[in-house]
């Protein structure tokens, strides 16, 4: 008689143990189930199942049949062409994400990753044992401390120019309370984002930065100055903390935020044919909104940190700008980036005589001038060349680009040039010969 071979797995094994030992009366029902973790009722179903057909009747019913939840095989060829049409250089949770918002097409992130790795467009990640950091508890309420930073990125994938996108997002919650492009990271780009931020939500406790030279005076022992940037001059004016970080690795919640951005953002916008600045600043209130229903965390806390300002606009406005400090002379007139500004004073003309005002430029370009707190009228005088802009390693790319895209013409000497009238005149050896 031949015998048959079943095949039972290591659980399986210890199951049928236990019931042919309850089975021989070597031991009681309640252990058995105990140590099954089962039922008594349970396991009586399958003292029940071995009578009837042996050791076979312990074995998985599932065994060698598709699962009850197998995804149809059109809905798979379905997903994979539109991933393939739409979708190539998605990541599978955001492809995921996509065929469910815009197709209607519900799959698991994994069954995503399945369909995309063996169509080719996916390749599994090693797992990399990753460094320790240690980790920093978030803060307990809204608004106590912001990261902010800069992301250099091809944002508009070839079809506007490279540029920067300021982000700033709270470490409470994870949520993107300001993005802003600008064509690179300046001043006054931080400016205009903090202002539309602080607008919306209030002054927050905190800012945490980098060491870039917009938010720190990184000169050691400078002997003039006031060791503020006009960033850190401004901050200090309306109470702010400005904390500076010493790695990219510490202020992580922004450089996390830059890394999903950098493949979220793109494609949305790529989605929507967004090819300017203009139109991505136009887009991003929406992306926020969404990018913080999906990414935001409650606080720990439900007390709001924020403190809202008293200042109306215009004084906001006025502290996030850039300040130079310059001395009126006799005829009342200063000059800023080479244009001279005359003052219009009426009745106290003599009294600002050599006196020190604050010339301030917005992120508007805007230019008011203050003396001890009052704006004065004024009048621009000339207007010349503008000097001479001076450059870090973040913007030196930006200003080369500018000038690779101008026309360049070859240069001609004039017919009268002394090159020419040179070149026409005759040796001095031949003449003397002749």
């Amino acid at each position: 008689m031949k015998q048959e071979t079943i095949e039972m797995t290591a659980q399986e094994l210890t199951r049928l143990k236990i019931v042919e030992a309850v089975k021989s009366g070597h031991m009681r029902q309640v252990e058995g189930a105990k140590r099954l973790s089962l039922s008594t009722r349970q396991l009586r179903r399958l003292l029940r199942k071995y009578e009837k057909k042996g050791p076979k009747g312990l074995i998985s019913g599932h065994r060698g049949k598709a699962s009850n939840h197998q995804v149809p095989q059109d809905i798979k060829v379905s997903a994979e062409a539109l991933i393939r049409e739409h979708y190539a250089d998605f990541g599978p949770t955001l492809a995921a994400e996509y065929l469910q918002a815009s197709h209607n097409l519900k799959l698991s992130v994994e069954t995503v990753r399945q369909l995309m790795i063996k169509a080719e467009l996916w390749r599994p990640k090693r797992q990399r044992k990753p460094r320790v950091y240690q980790q920093r508890q978030r803060r307990e309420r809204f608004g106590e401390l912001i990261q902010a930073d800069g992301s250099h990125h091809d944002w508009f994938e070839g079809r506007a120019d490279k540029c920067c996108l300021l982000v700033l997002i709270d470490d409470a919650t994870g949520k993107l309370v300001g993005l802003l492009f600008f064509d690179t990271e300046t001043m006054q780009g931080y400016f205009q984002v903090v202002h539309d931020y602080i607008q919306q939500y209030g002054l927050p406790m905190a800012f945490y930065t980098d060491k870039h030279s917009i938010f720190r005076v990184n000169i050691k022992d400078a002997k003039t100055g006031t060791g503020f940037t006009q960033f850190g001059r401004a901050m200090e004016e309306l109470g702010i903390e400005l904390i500076h970080a010493h790695s990219p690795q510490a202020k992580g919640r922004v450089e996390k935020a830059n890394r999903t951005l950098q493949d979220r953002l793109v494609k949305a916008m790529r989605l929507r044919n967004i090819c300017s600045q203009e139109e991505g600043n136009a887009y991003l209130p929406v992306f926020i909104e969404e990018y913080n229903q999906k990414f935001a965390k409650p606080p720990f806390s439900e007390a709001n940190a924020h403190c809202q300002i008293d200042t109306n606009d215009g004084a906001l406005v006025h502290i996030l700008s850039e300040h130079s400090e310059r001395t009126l002379s006799n005829n009342l007139e200063c000059s800023y980036n080479n244009v001279t500004y005359q003052i219009q004073a009426q009745g106290y003309k003599y009294r600002l005589q050599r006196k020190s005002v604050i010339i301030s430029e917005n992120y508007r370009g805007e230019i008011a001038i203050f003396y001890q707190g009052r704006q004065l009228d004024y009048k621009i005088f000339d207007k010349g060349n503008q000097p001479q802009a001076i450059h870090d390693d973040k913007t030196l790319n930006h200003a080369v680009d500018k000038v690779a895209k101008r026309p360049r013409q070859q240069y001609k000497p004039a017919p009268d040039h002394p090159w020419r009238q040179y070149k026409n005149k005759p040796k001095q050896n031949q003449t003397a010969m002749t």
